[in-house]
């Protein structure tokens, strides 16, 4: 097929890959403009850019993608399909009615669950057993056309949303290479969704990441697996931000918010319901490090609180 590839960060990479790899002729690769990135606030290029010079793509980066220049220059390209992985932006109907088979998203929740912009992370945030991609045919709305294919895998008990985004990334990218022909062949009859089954999941804020501990330890646990690598779980202790990075959560009961040594390798702080052990934390300007290598250096820790509410 013809295609135009419109994705961002690196859970779109496999997929461009992929399609590459299967032989499809890809005319562009649409992605979001480079972005200040680090303490420097130097300016860095997408993942998706930079798979896409290696692989010799043409690449653009327009501003806006509903901006009238850039559809006229995508109706030049003329693809058959636009296939869509985390691009970030909602595509205009101009867009959405160009293609002959359409604009085809990798969105990687089993639809009509976890519609948004991430739907890995409050999967894990809610404490879900299993996820899954769905290859769907977009329309207006967010996240709404029918379904083309699902695929479902666990989410297993360690898994974070990066550990998490890789696998599915992986599985995107083999179920987009396996459903194309089949949509050419008419094979794959769209499903519309069952809207009154659908969650959402809203684009995240660095302020989600503050750690309410009167809430259970569970939820909390999934909450700091639900935000890693980013925006990070994280407390504040003696006025300053602790971030935590891995967790489990344990029977017992301390106030919610107190933090407890358990010899001089164990740090534990009290919930809503059981207790949350640390298992690797990082102070405010210091490296990450394990609860062990933190208690060394924070004796007496033992009666100190969290800041709650």
């Amino acid at each position: 097929m013809r295609l135009v590839y419109m994705g961002t960060p690196q859970f779109a990479v496999p997929p461009l890959h992929a399609l590459a790899k299967a032989g499809h002729e890809l005319v562009g690769v649409v992605t979001r403009m480079d972005k200040p990135a680090g303490r420097g606030k130097v300016l860095a290029a997408p993942r998706v850019k930079l798979a896409a010079q290696e692989l010799g793509l043409a690449v653009f980066q327009p501003r806006r993608v509903r901006d009238a220049e850039f559809v006229e220059h995508l109706k030049t390209l003329v693809p058959d399909a636009v296939i869509v992985a985390a691009y970030g932006q909602i595509l205009p109907k101009d867009i959405l009615m160009l293609p002959k088979f359409g604009c085809i998203n990798i969105h990687a929740s089993l639809l009509p669950l976890y519609r948004g912009a991430a739907p890995v992370n409050w999967a894990i945030i809610r404490g879900e057993k299993e996820t899954g991609i769905t290859i769907m045919q977009m329309d207006e709305g967010m996240d709404t056309g029918a379904i083309l294919a699902q695929e479902r895998i666990p989410i297993e008990p360690n898994d974070t949303a990066g550990t998490l985004m890789e696998k599915l990334s992986v599985l995107g990218a083999n179920l987009i290479t396996a459903a194309l022909p089949q949509v050419v062949s008419g094979k794959l009859v769209p499903t519309a969704q069952d809207s009154s089954q659908a969650t959402l999941a809203p684009l995240l804020k660095k302020a989600d990441g503050l750690i309410n501990w009167v809430r259970p330890a569970v939820e909390i646990h999934n909450r700091v697996r639900g935000l890693s690598p980013w925006p990070g779980a994280y407390g504040f202790l003696d006025g300053k931000m602790l971030k935590i990075i891995s967790t489990e959560a344990i029977a017992g009961h301390e106030q919610a918010g107190s933090l407890c040594e358990k010899g001089k390798d164990s740090l534990e702080v009290g919930t809503g319901s059981g207790l949350l052990r640390i298992l690797s934390i990082q102070p405010e300007g210091r490296k990450p490090m394990t609860a062990a290598e933190f208690l060394r250096g924070h004796r007496g820790v033992t009666g100190k609180k969290f800041e709650v509410g």
